[in-house]
């Protein structure tokens, strides 16, 4: 598996660009903010993007949407209960950032349990952690999973903005995230990677 993270706009979000080895068709995970670097990347890489899958709805993530769906056509992939998000500056934080940002509408909308395949050699999970928005996802792939503002490497994500819960967020990390392997990488939305086993043992939330 190919995997590239380039780290992009204002809040440091991670975006993650991954893509099949065999047929060099990818996706591109959190595209929040400069859309032709992300589209350059893939260029130097020869990776196809197939996909624009958002972790949850807020801008620092969705922003390069647009300018990733109009170069490639690939279509957008979020949870049902954040696509609203994508439409409405006010719900995906835009408007408190001094802009209107809109996504395009999703073309796919995810559930706990669905799969996404990339090539032939790829297959990611949809695990659903709300709390930090009511449609949180992580991506589970082969020794790694995406984790996007539910769980840092020491942190988790913010639960004071709208739509958050912080109890939710806790038992959607305990049950659904530590229970999975301990070298399982993590790869958050912000800041540097971790593992499973690392984060349930020395993250100070728990």
């Amino acid at each position: 598996m190919f995997l590239k993270t380039l780290v992009v706009g204002p809040l440091g979000t991670n975006c993650y660009l991954l893509g099949c080895r065999e047929t060099k068709e990818g996706a591109v995970i959190d595209p929040g903010a400069e859309g032709e670097r992300i589209l350059a990347a893939a260029r130097e890489a020869g990776i196809k993007i197939a996909y624009i899958i958002n972790t949850h709805g807020h801008i620092d993530h969705i922003g390069a949407n647009s300018t990733i769906k109009e170069a490639t056509g690939a279509p957008v992939l979020i949870h049902k209960d954040d696509a609203p998000y994508l439409t409405e500056p006010g719900r995906n934080l835009s408007l408190f950032m001094g802009s209107r940002d809109k996504s395009p509408e999703a073309d796919r909308l995810l559930q706990e349990g669905d799969t996404i395949n990339i090539g032939r050699t790829i297959t990611l999970t949809v695990i659903h952690t709300p709390g930090h928005t009511p449609g949180g996802i992580c991506l589970k792939g082969e020794g790694l999973i995406f984790t996007g503002d539910t769980l840092f490497a020491g942190s988790i994500g913010r639960t004071d903005l709208p739509g958050g819960s912080y109890n939710q967020l806790i038992n959607a990390i305990k049950e659904k995230l530590f229970v999975l392997n301990d070298d399982l990488k993590i790869y958050p939305g912000h800041g540097p990677s971790s593992t499973i086993g690392a984060e349930r043992v020395d993250n100070p939330f728990f």
